[in-house]
């Protein structure tokens, strides 16, 4: 039986079930487990079944909320590294794609992530910034007076440094469908994108991602692969904006309706394409559209990327064990 996440009614299992929420950011949808002791055992198996679509909850991935401390004293080095980097980051986000496997973090899933930690009573972002850890570092997310959370991702880099901003391209993609593979560039945000560029909106809309493009040469841990149609720019209420519009294909997951990290990546990739890595002359603000909705992307004077947009938060229920 479920009940609506707003509800006063407190959301504490049975015996034999698991407590849960389902979330979204832009449609990227999230199982949120609250392990408030950060003593459950969430296998590869536990993934599967609680992402899959007809047996399951379903889901993009499964977002585990869980102390740093507890995970860092078990072992867990990027708990370790969180607690170093930042020892405010009192909650970890333990992500899993759908398939089962680890990820390193999920853009999306760090916003719903923050609405969930707030649910739960563990978080006040009306008293400031929430510091929490992942497996890609400590990312601080902040709630804006519309209702969006932004998040600060930390730095960015190119993979294929210099010469891949001059040339615009380090790697190749072939989607099915396509003739031959096309130049790409890889974009690392603590999790690995890659991004082509495409003429126009009508050859995005008729992609057939139900297979993984091919990428060479293939990230030793896969890649996501951004496909994205730049848009221009217009005039926003702090200067200029760049838009685009994408679509993605997750490592582990597949088509995805959104990818915060993939959209921070196709922003890099098509500012670094406008003017360099530098990023002189090109918009450091871009609306990205996708098909689950917009987010906002930004390069910070920091020099490292904030993406902000809504986060949902469904339905809480309990779930067979």
């Amino acid at each position: 039986m479920t009940q609506p996440a707003t509800s006063s009614v407190p959301n504490v299992p049975t015996p034999g079930t698991l407590a849960f929420t389902k979330g979204h950011g832009t449609k990227n949808d999230f199982v949120l487990i609250a392990d408030r002791e950060g003593v459950l055992d969430l296998g590869p198996e536990d993934v599967r079944r609680l992402a899959d679509r007809r047996s399951g909850i379903g889901g993009d991935g499964v977002i585990r909320l869980a102390p740093t401390a507890a995970l860092a004293r078990a072992g867990e080095e990027t708990a370790q590294a969180a607690l170093a980097e930042d020892p405010t980051a009192e909650w970890f986000m333990d992500y899993r794609n759908a398939d089962g496997s680890v990820a390193e973090m999920c853009g999306n899933g760090v916003r719903v992530f923050a609405a969930f930690a707030e649910q739960e009573g563990l978080a006040d972002l009306s008293a400031g910034p929430l510091s929490l850890g992942t497996r890609g570092g400590v990312k601080r997310v902040t709630k804006e007076a519309d209702g969006w959370y932004a998040v600060d991702m930390g730095p960015w880099f190119l993979p294929g440094g210099e010469s891949a901003a001059a040339e615009g391209y380090d790697a190749a993609v072939a989607v099915h469908g396509w003739t031959a593979p096309r130049p790409a560039l890889s974009v690392d945000l603590g999790n690995p994108h890659t991004v082509v560029a495409l003429a126009s909106l009508d050859e995005l809309d008729s992609l057939e991602l139900f297979r993984a493009p091919e990428v060479a040469p293939l990230p030793p841990h896969g890649t996501n692969v951004e496909l994205v149609v730049p848009l221009g720019e217009e005039e926003g209420p702090d200067g200029v904006v760049g838009r685009l519009r994408m679509r993605v294909h997750e490592r582990g997951v597949g088509e995805t309706p959104s990818c915060g990290t993939g959209a921070c990546a196709a922003a890099l990739a098509v500012r670094t394409w406008q003017a360099g890595s530098s990023g002189d002359g090109a918009p450091d603000t871009w609306i990205v559209e996708v098909p689950g909705g917009e987010v906002r992307v930004r390069v910070l004077p920091s020099g490292n990327v904030e993406l902000a947009g809504p986060a949902e938060l469904v339905y809480s229920g309990h779930v067979t064990r």
